[in-house]
């Protein structure tokens, strides 16, 4: 199976980029593979813009760079996105590439009122990177945040089925080691609930 790994972090040689590199790692070794889109090295543009807003209202095709993520996308079996974490969110490169690529008519449809999830297929993996501790995180609800707006407010509107929510969290230099061993056993069991189901 295919997973597109979507990273969004300018520093090839940052934790994010070493913590995506992991995942595909145990993907192979798992007997799968991975694809990793660098949003940052392909100069992907996050602006929202008057092509997608045409693009949204129907009056036009997606743009040309929409319409080739689009296409990675449905090309792949998983979609796992690893960011650093940004103001308790995701940075806005990966922001305004949900924006733009998960779009009116593609990931959702509005009729009569009602929403159209049409990206029921889809699994997702979210994987970011903070520099703090758990207990942070638990203590001022930012978890939960996130969840709420990312898992739900993103991918549960567009019907996709979030899989893997992780949070790999360090305070200190030689902890990065840990999350990188996390990551490798997120690659590898990334399509395990598909191998149950194919030997049912």
């Amino acid at each position: 199976m295919h997973a597109l790994i979507v990273v969004a972090h300018p520093d090839p040689q940052s934790l994010t980029h070493a913590v995506a590199a992991r995942l595909a790692a145990g993907l192979t070794e798992s007997g799968h593979r991975g694809e990793i889109a660098d949003l940052a090295a392909e100069g992907f543009d996050p602006r929202f813009n008057a092509a997608d807003i045409e693009g949204f209202y129907r009056r036009a095709e997606a743009p040309a760079d929409v319409l080739a993520e689009q296409a990675r996308i449905d090309r792949a079996d998983g979609l796992a996105l690893v960011f650093p974490v940004y103001w308790w969110s995701m940075p806005g490169l990966l922001k305004g590439w949900v924006d733009r690529v998960f779009a009116n008519g593609w990931a959702y449809d509005e009729a009569d009122g009602r929403v159209v999830k049409k990206l029921q297929r889809l699994e997702v993996h979210l994987i970011g990177v903070g520099g703090a501790g758990r207990r942070t995180y638990a203590k001022h609800g930012y978890e939960t945040a996130m969840k709420t707006q990312i898992d739900h407010g993103i991918f549960d509107y567009c019907g996709a089925r979030v899989l893997t929510s992780e949070l790999l969290l360090h305070t200190r230099p030689d902890e990065a080691a840990a999350q990188l061993q996390t990551a490798f056993d997120l690659g590898r069991g990334l399509f395990a609930e598909q191998a149950l189901v194919g030997a049912a």
